[in-house]
């Protein structure tokens, strides 16, 4: 159930994009020249980036246990991302084997490996869209084959966010794809910020690698993530750093804690009772 939905031409390989960097920062060999070059140049200027995109693989892995075991049987994963197994529906089938799972992703690269890493084990399928475009996504027709809306859903946004600037409207694409989640549906996310190295900037000073990239980096504060949940009622421990959010192994502390440079939190809709009975 795999959608390629692009042309040839449209595979941009002379342009560095935030999800194959993404991809080497991770240890993958998904990615071409360009990225690593750029993503080398990041490393440079802030090597945390490279903690900070591994810990928020292990969120994810985390996350998706969570509202797996709360019951959800539906997951959309918005920005996916060159696949890094165990991907979502991997993770999920390790709590239920019936949860169905709809992967996003704006690459066209992403899309080439849908079929042999992502959709493959069925009751998952692959849309080639963009978060600026939720109503897009919506009502794309693989969304709306996998995903009952009548029932609840768990929508992963894991490091997108941050790549939608200020003027498009990132609590509106938020909402926006969350309106027709039932109660007891799950929001989770994580996002980068610049609150554990304001004292020299350095970040910020690494953001202006992705301005030559497919997507910005937008750096945020807390005050500014936090509202992205609106609607929904954050699970213990709220929107913290992420290794933070309920660890299943050696929290780090200090120095190691400030390499982790982003939040994570989960929000269910309706609030925390909403919840639905696990099968």
């Amino acid at each position: 159930m795999s959608e390629a939905g692009f042309t040839p031409e449209q595979i941009d390989t002379t342009t560095a994009h935030p999800a194959r960097m993404y991809d080497y920062y991770l240890g993958g060999r998904d990615n071409y020249e360009v990225d690593r070059e750029a993503a080398e140049r990041v490393l440079e200027l802030a090597p945390e980036i490279r903690v900070s995109a591994r810990g928020n693989r292990a969120f994810m892995h985390r996350a998706v246990r969570t509202v797996v075991d709360r019951g959800i049987r539906q997951i959309i994963d918005i920005g996916t991302g060159i696949p890094t197994s165990p991907n979502t529906h991997e993770v999920a089938r390790q709590v239920s084997d019936n949860v169905r799972v709809v992967y996003v992703d704006n690459d066209p690269i992403v899309a080439t490996y849908a079929g042999a890493k992502l959709t493959n084990e069925g009751d998952a399928g692959f849309v080639l869209a963009d978060i600026r475009d939720p109503k897009a996504i919506i009502e794309h027709p693989t969304i709306r084959e996998l995903i009952d809306f009548d029932e609840p859903v768990a929508l992963m946004l894991m490091a997108v966010l941050h790549f939608v600037q200020d003027e498009e409207g990132p609590a509106g694409i938020v909402a926006a794809l969350t309106e027709q989640l039932p109660a007891g549906s799950c929001l989770a996310l994580t996002h980068i910020t610049d609150d554990f190295r304001t004292e020299d900037g350095v970040l910020s000073e690494a953001t202006g690698v992705y301005k030559k990239a497919t997507a910005t980096l937008n750096l945020r504060p807390y005050d500014e993530i936090l509202p992205l949940f609106e609607g929904f009622e954050l699970l213990e421990p709220g929107l913290v750093q992420m290794p933070l959010w309920r660890p299943d192994g050696p929290v780090p502390q200090g120095a190691e804690l400030r390499q982790y440079v982003g939040y994570g939190g989960v929000g269910v809709k309706g609030g925390v009772s909403a919840g639905v009975t696990a099968g």
